[in-house]
């Protein structure tokens, strides 16, 4: 008895249960309220675009003209440097050490100069012509000429030891303030242009914010427009920009914001405003800013011009 009741009620629970799930399905599901309200648009009209602060000056690397290992470093980060002041120091006891065989041999040359030159002075004074051949004196004059140049020589040899020593000093190149120090007292500098640069520098009194604005709305931007930046995730952290510049060419998009929906494979024109760090403490160099730009109502009649002056 109990064996023909049995398919029917298993049946009967695989049906409700799948009801069940079906409504569970079909059931509408409440929106994920954001952790953070995005920020609004303070403008009727406008272009959006991601922006990075950057010093004033920009960010300047410092880089090496010589190779070596460095012997010293003179600044930690946060330090402000005037144009001159050393950075750090290559080491420069290869240079040292050819210094003293370079002076002792502008001492040799200066005692063969003085040696040619009173040579040629008893020559001269000689009152009759006839005790000294023309030959001999025209030699005299000659041997104070190659000494002249041979202490020339070695007195220009100094002089560029004294200039490699001095490059082997890396100095900043203008004033501001030390962002990065990339490289330790022991480590090997590499010159030319690396990847990681060994410091770097720019002057953080004023603060620039280079807005990237899709290559499709750049000609709704004008020179002179009016923005305000935002920090992303506290909308409430905000300041108005002042104009500075158009870059006046596009350049590729490198500045990502991390959107799921964010173009990657476009050009974007760059924007640069100025803004004052007292006005808004809580943000650092090489940060991102969420920025609107006021422009005029979208119209197809409208132009922009492609370079602003600040």
């Amino acid at each position: 008895m109990s064996r023909r009741y049995l398919l029917p009620i298993l049946a009967a629970v695989g049906l409700a249960i799948g009801v069940v799930a079906v409504i569970r399905e079909n059931r509408t599901s409440q929106p994920a309220r954001p952790a953070v309200q995005p920020a609004a648009g303070p403008f009727t009209s406008f272009v959006a675009g991601a922006g990075i602060i950057e010093p004033s000056s920009g960010n300047v690397a410092v880089g090496t003209p010589v190779p070596g290992i460095v012997k010293r470093v003179f600044v930690k980060w946060g330090d402000w440097v005037r144009a001159g002041e050393p950075l750090l120091q290559i080491d420069d006891r290869d240079l040292r050490a050819r210094l003293p065989s370079a002076l002792a041999r502008k001492k040799e040359a200066a005692a063969r100069f003085e040696q040619a030159r009173v040579q040629l002075r008893i020559a001269d004074s000689v009152p009759d012509r006839r005790a000294i051949s023309l030959e001999e004196l025209e030699t005299r004059r000659a041997a104070v000429a190659i000494a002249s140049a041979a202490l020339e020589g070695a007195q220009a040899e100094i002089e560029q030891l004294k200039a490699e020593t001095s490059r082997r000093t890396i100095r900043a190149p203008e004033q501001g303030r030390i962002l990065r120090v990339e490289v330790r007292p022991g480590e090997f500098a590499p010159s030319g242009a690396p990847s990681t640069p060994l410091l770097e520098l720019g002057d953080d009194r004023q603060f620039h914010v280079r807005v990237d604005v899709d290559e499709h709305d750049a000609w709704r931007v004008r020179a002179g427009a009016a923005a305000v930046a935002s920090v992303p995730g506290n909308p409430n952290l905000r300041t108005s920009l002042h104009f500075m510049r158009i870059e006046p060419s596009l350049v590729r998009k490198t500045s990502l914001t991390g959107s799921s929906t964010e173009r990657v494979d476009t050009r974007v024109l760059q924007v640069i405003y100025r803004f004052d760090p007292e006005r808004l403490p809580e943000v650092y160099i090489g940060q991102q800013m969420d920025v609107w730009i006021q422009v005029a109502p979208e119209s197809a009649g409208s132009r922009a011009p492609r370079v602003g002056k600040p």
